[in-house]
Order: C-alpha cells, then structure tokens, then sequence
C-alpha cells in the first residue's frame, strides 16, 4: 500500500494546489483515479502571520508540531509542509516531530541542479527572501541563489498577502511579476525558483523570462515518488 500523506497547510490556495497535484498525478504510479491516503490539517493564517512579523520562529514550529501530530494521529507516514516562508522553522520541528518531513527547498534544489542551473533568482514572501531557506539548500548542491531588490521583495510580498493567498489574481500583478523575473535574467539568472506556493497559479515556463522552479508541485512529486516508494526522503 502507498505510503499516507500529510500535508501541514499553511496558506490555503497553495495547500489545494499541493493536494490537487497530488491526487491528479497519482494515477501515474498507481492506475487510474487513484492516488496515496492523503490528510490535511492547517491551523489559521493569521496564527503564522502573528509569528512572522514577530519574528517569533519557535511559535511557527509549534503551529507546524500542532499539526503534524494531529496528522500522525490521523495515520500519516510522513509529512509536508507546501508552504516555502515557514520552513524557516523546520530546524525546529524536525527534532520533535512525530513524523519525518520532506524539505521543499531541498526538493526544489535537487531540481534545479538536476537540470544544470547555476545562478538561480528566488521569489517569495519578504519573510522567506529574507531567510537562508533557498540559499542554504541551494548553496549546499554549489548552486547561487538571487535575492529581488528591496522594492521588488516588498512589491512581491505585498501581491502575494494582499492578493495571491486570497485567490486574487490581477493582470497588473501579474505584469509586475514578470518584470522582475526579466530584471532577474537580465542580471545573470538563469532560473526562477517559485518560493510561495501560490506563485505557481499566476507563474509559469510560458509566461516567465526565465524557466521556473514551481516549489508547489516539485514538493507533491517528491511526496508522491516517495508514498509510492520510487524516492527517499529529502
């Protein structure tokens, strides 16, 4: 039998993104309509948003911890967390955790030299572009990571919280998106690493300068490859 998936939400469009992908792609390892056991649970937003902007990273690994025991409770096997700024804390979680997780950045990494970039631009949350979650993962396989400029980080974040993880997608954002991305291969990049999961819903391979990295489903293949036992844990 498939390994059972947890999902430890944080957002709620990129956690649907995470889990539509892997139920739709299940049947590529296990026949039609089918897909591994799958639980969900996220506690509220505003929790991990309270503890961002303090920058309280203890209180986001107990609201992670919360979780995954409610979904090793739940009969999961291991557990993954679609969302890039909280993994800020995993350093925290891992210790305690009931369950092993897979990384996202490490997932999106692996990608990234398995394709042969090198310099690779990182979009995100203010709070993840600030973080050493991208560049540590990246820098561990020799690969570079490019933060935005500072108004492109605050640009960026303010579409993402304001618009993206409400289900808002506006034409202008959009736009303003791409300019980054195109000031990002202009300066050298020659990749973009999707690092929010809801930037997969606007961004893609066709819309965007350079070839992206969608963090989103990178993470729901590599819990899919690893449910089915076609993959190790990152």
């Amino acid at each position: 039998m498939p390994r059972h998936i947890g999902i430890v939400g944080c957002s709620a469009e990129g956690a649907a993104l995470c889990y539509r992908t892997i139920c739709v792609e299940g049947a590529q390892w296990l026949g039609p309509h089918a897909h591994p056991e799958v639980s969900l649970h996220t506690h509220s937003l505003a929790a991990y948003v309270q503890c961002l902007d303090a920058g309280d990273m203890q209180g986001v690994a107990d609201l992670m911890l919360s979780s995954a025991r409610k979904l090793a409770a739940a009969g999961a096997d291991f557990v993954i967390c679609p969302d890039n700024t909280i993994h800020q804390a995993l350093a925290l979680v891992t210790p305690r955790s009931p369950l092993p997780w897979l990384h996202i950045a490490e997932v999106a990494a692996e990608q990234a030299a398995a394709r042969g970039y090198r310099r690779i631009g990182v979009l995100g949350t203010g709070w993840l572009v600030d973080s050493d979650v991208y560049p540590g993962a990246l820098s561990a396989r020799g690969l570079t990571a490019i933060r935005p400029t500072r108004d492109e980080r605050d640009e960026v974040h303010r579409i993402i919280m304001d618009e993206l993880v409400s289900g808002v997608f506006r034409p202008e954002s959009v736009a303003s998106l791409q300019g980054v991305i195109a000031r990002m291969k202009a300066d050298g990049c020659d990749a973009v690493v999707l690092g929010c999961t809801e930037l997969p819903l606007v961004l893609n391979d066709q819309n965007a300068a350079l070839p992206t990295l969608d963090s989103t489903r990178l993470l729901a293949r590599a819990a899919l490859r690893h449910a089915t036992a076609q993959g190790t844990m990152a």
